[in-house]
């Protein structure tokens, strides 16, 4: 028979799931510092139990297999009670600043800054594992590792957007947490390649997956008007992660050791992400709305539609160039050493592209803004392979990483502008799921295509053309929109 339990804080546990949950959670945080996990509970066991206006009524989360009967009285007589599909959701109201709001941004900094910044320094792995732990296996099945695991920091998206809407947040973020920390830790322990795969091709990428979608959907909460500055500071967190990861593995490897790398950026994501759990939460309530996982219906929405055929291209061209620039810069006479800091100057140059995109979405349009970047992102990848010298490499990975940050930043912003706030969730979702496909097929189409040509100027007409051809649907997309030519959007 299920118990019923209550926490410290009043909170009632419907079954012995939850309770097995908290004490395996325990048990594994015994070998870090208490009070810090405590602290971290606290914060997130804490929920708001009353508030000063609607704008800011919060529904207390509950687990994915809770019953019926596990809902809070208060809102049991709604359960027999015809609710509206699209119930008001005080978009209105939104803070667009403050405190609680900024703090919020902080948290998905953070949350960015450790997950894309532990995927992107997967090239730094894979050069090791080649020259060291997995010297036995192929180089391209080395690669699936960090395929794997970059696909599946989207994938996810299309269940936990949904779970999103419907009010599963905070339980799932802690949980998808301590797997990410777990894994990084066991994967200094790992010596054979199909422990690498399932610790840190699968496990991290799934668990990243899970916390990314809903990060960035939740800045729709707190913010409307200066939504593009607000994503853009957040966005920044994936570009300096990007930055300071792989600088870190590339010095931290060869003077402490593979393991006691791992161990180092187990310690930093512990810090960052129970940050991010603390600070982390929304503000408008879960929203049962019809549909399913996957919303056709949302597809009649022709705007949405060509936006989803856009994100698929642009991600099918737009790693391109960030896979193979260093690789092209070696060919072309640039020094091994130099080449690996390419992709450095390309990912800090990206910080600048998110910050002023984001102020420029709030200015022209989140859709021109996206336009204008991901042209810019498709004229340089068109250039890339004809960069003679280092001068010129450096020149083309910079306004490389500029523009393609602007598109990074800005892809959850536009999904959520193109529907209702209480669907945003699963909208976002859809489109990441989607794009996924794109980020997974398009760097290993243009390592064929480069291959079958002896060069990189195929491989960049393909990436180039996938580009401008995303950028000259985003704007479609605003126009259908609109309906009309031209406007802000």
């Amino acid at each position: 028979m299920e118990s019923s339990v209550r926490n410290a804080n009043g909170h009632r546990f419907a079954n012995s799931s939850i309770m097995l949950y908290y004490i395996t959670l325990a048990e594994w945080t015994s070998t870090f510092p208490h009070s810090y996990f405590v602290l971290i509970f606290k914060a997130i066991m804490s929920e708001e139990s009353a508030s000063k206006s609607k704008d800011t009524a919060f529904v207390p989360e509950a687990l994915p297999w809770k019953s019926r009967a596990a809902v809070p009285a208060d809102q049991e007589a709604l359960q027999h009670e015809e609710v509206s599909e699209k119930p008001v959701t005080h978009i209105a109201g939104t803070p667009d600043g403050g405190l609680t709001a900024w703090l919020v941004i902080v948290a998905v900094n953070l949350t960015l800054f450790s997950t894309f910044g532990i995927a992107n320094t997967w090239g730094v792995f894979q050069a090791y594992y080649e020259e060291n732990l997995l010297r036995q296996t192929s180089p391209s099945n080395i690669a699936w590792i960090g395929s794997a695991q970059y696909a599946l920091i989207y994938l996810p998206a299309l269940a936990t957007g949904r779970m999103f809407d419907q009010g599963y947040f905070r339980i799932p973020f802690l949980a998808a947490s301590c797997v990410i920390v777990t894994s990084v830790f066991l994967t200094a322990e790992c010596t054979q390649f199909w422990q690498f795969f399932l610790v840190q091709g699968f496990s991290l990428g799934v668990c990243c997956g899970i916390i990314v979608g809903p990060a960035l959907v939740v800045i729709s909460h707190w913010f409307d008007r200066k939504r593009g500055l607000a994503m853009s500071f957040a966005a920044i967190g994936a570009s300096s992660g990007s930055t300071v990861f792989p600088a870190a593995a590339q010095k931290l490897i060869p003077s402490i050791g593979f393991q006691w790398t791992m161990r180092v950026f187990g310690f930093i994501l512990l810090a960052t992400l129970g940050m991010a759990n603390i600070l982390l939460k929304r503000r408008l309530p879960p929203v049962n709305v019809s549909g399913g996982l996957f919303n056709i219906k949302a597809f009649r929405n022709t705007a949405y539609t060509i936006y989803c055929i856009s994100g698929m291209l642009g991600f099918l061209g737009l790693y391109t160039e960030l896979t193979y620039i260093s690789v092209s810069a070696i060919a072309i006479g640039v020094s091994k050493n130099f080449a690996f800091y390419i992709i450095a100057i390309a990912n800090g140059a990206s910080t600048f592209g998110r910050l002023s995109s984001g102020l420029m979405a709030d200015k022209i349009g989140v859709l021109n803004t996206m336009a204008v970047f991901t042209a810019m992102a498709g004229i340089t990848t068109f250039a890339w392979p004809f960069a003679t010298n280092e001068s010129q490499v450096i020149a083309i990975a910079a306004i490389y990483g500029f523009s393609s940050g602007g598109f990074l930043a800005l892809f959850a912003l536009a999904a959520v502008a193109l529907g209702d706030i209480e669907d945003a969730g699963r909208r976002v979702g859809m489109f990441m799921s989607l794009a996924a496909f794109g980020a997974i097929a398009g760097p290993p189409i243009s390592g064929a295509i480069s291959t079958a040509s002896g060069g990189f100027v195929d491989a960049g007409f393909y990436a180039g053309g996938n580009i401008m051809c995303s950028a000259g649907l985003l704007l479609l997309a605003r126009c259908l929109h609109l309906k009309r030519l031209w406007g802000k959007y």
